[in-house]
């Protein structure tokens, strides 16, 4: 009797266990559709807000005129939404790591709304300068890689961060036909409208889809070296700190010299398609769309077969080798058509050096400071803005285009001969 009521008793450990254990799948598989889920609505967060923000752009110019705002006032414009951008970026990125990714995301969208709503009523140059202020918390792509990095495995983070330039590509295409439309057929403050309403509607989604707490309980344990829960949002100290850890700052420099001269190249693109290419301002428009088909299907299709069987090192490099190949047709190129084949291997570039340095800077932090180290690396391009008219005017003006494909050149090769004789330390921080 007592060998019945012990295999009984067995039999229904056994039976616990296999309940327990089906449960405990449901949930796994249950916590894997909804990291699923909102991983695609920080996508559609970040396609809405880079949208509205490509629309504003190509109004932008038309409304400075209206307002009798000079080339060198447009200028100083510009100039100050670099740095604001460039400001705020590691800031933003701080507030991340210590407030979460939802309370970012939702300060990005409502300061996105506020630049919307001042921009619909400047109505004099001192306004629309205004207008500019809140861009030093609009960071809706550092938010969204942000989510990215919380809930994928560092094996999956550069697949999944590269198609966010799907995102960026919709964002070019429907935000630069939009404005243009809006602006033509009604007027050149209807996109303004549009665009704080929209921002509003995405602080909603925000509001709505993104969970309090995004990153899994695990990752929330601070190491010793963690500087995100030490200190102020806008503490510099502890936002430099980020950078002494091993292979970030090589890293970080590798990104930041690869694609300067072809940034300063991308700012004087409006001037030197009219003077060198001979464009009018729809081809021109032609020629961003195009742009923006070969980032989606770059970043869409190429760069997640290319990280699931490469190692990042080797990537990194062939990034870097294929913007000194750039740099040499750019130099040689002469009709718009030699720059459409260019365009091929240098959106291929951009984007993997974009997306490779962003997944290899986040593992070599612990996962507390990913917000402030993407926040850091989403600085590059504003910091590019802010320098690049100047230094690219002089360039432009005393050594003609194939000033800007041999600095690219010659500043890759280095990059590359660096990278090679120089085994840069890719090691993931554990949590």
């Amino acid at each position: 009797m007592s060998t019945m009521n012990t295999k009984a008793s067995s039999g229904g450990e056994e039976e616990d266990l296999g309940m327990k254990s089906e449960t405990l799948g449901e949930s796994s598989c249950l916590g894997e559709v909804k990291k699923r889920q909102t991983i695609l609505v920080a996508y559609l967060i970040v396609t809405l807000e880079l949208t509205f923000l490509f629309m504003q752009m190509g109004v932008m110019p038309y409304l400075a005129k209206s307002l009798s705002l000079d080339s060198v006032g447009f200028g100083y414009l510009q100039t100050t939404f670099g740095v604001l951008q460039l400001v705020g970026g590691p800031i933003f990125g701080r507030f991340a790591d210590q407030f979460g990714t939802r309370a970012a995301l939702i300060l990005s969208c409502a300061s996105g709304s506020a630049f919307f709503l001042l921009m619909s009523i400047s109505t004099s140059i001192p306004l629309l300068f205004l207008s500019r202020l809140p861009a030093v918390f609009m960071h809706g792509l550092p938010g969204a890689q942000k989510v990215i990095t919380d809930l994928t495995n560092p094996s999956q983070r550069a697949d999944a961060l590269g198609k966010l330039g799907l995102c960026f590509g919709i964002g070019i295409i429907i935000g630069s036909a939009l404005g243009g439309v809006l602006s033509t057929k009604f007027s050149i403050f209807v996109p303004t409208y549009v665009g704080l309403v929209g921002n509003l509607i995405n602080t909603m989604i925000v509001v709505v889809c993104i969970p309090l707490q995004a990153k899994p309980k695990s990752d929330h344990r601070v190491t010793e070296h963690s500087s995100s829960q030490s200190g102020s949002v806008f503490s510099i100290r502890e936002i430099l700190h980020l950078m002494k850890f091993p292979g970030v700052m090589e890293v970080f420099i590798v990104k930041v010299f690869a694609g300067l001269p072809i940034g300063l190249f991308l700012i004087m693109f409006s001037i030197i398609s009219m003077d060198f290419f001979g464009l009018e301002a729809v081809e021109s428009g032609y020629l961003m769309s195009y742009f923006g088909v070969l980032q989606m299907v770059v970043q869409g299709l190429v760069i997640g077969k290319l990280t699931n069987n490469c190692s990042e090192r080797t990537l990194l490099r062939l990034s870097v080798f294929v913007f000194a190949g750039v740099g040499l047709g750019m130099a040689l190129m002469r009709t718009v058509w030699h720059y459409c084949i260019i365009a091929v291997p240098l959106v291929f570039a951009f984007s993997m050096l974009g997306t490779i340095t962003d997944s290899i800077l986040t593992k070599a932090v612990p996962s507390s400071d990913t917000g402030t180290m993407l926040g850091i690396c989403a600085s590059v391009q504003p910091l590019t803005r802010t320098v690049g008219p100047t230094i690219g005017g002089v360039l432009y003006k005393q050594f003609g285009v194939s000033s800007f494909g041999y600095l690219q050149l010659v500043v890759n090769i280095g990059l590359f001969v660096y990278l090679l004789k120089n085994k840069i330390p890719l090691r993931e921080v554990k949590s």
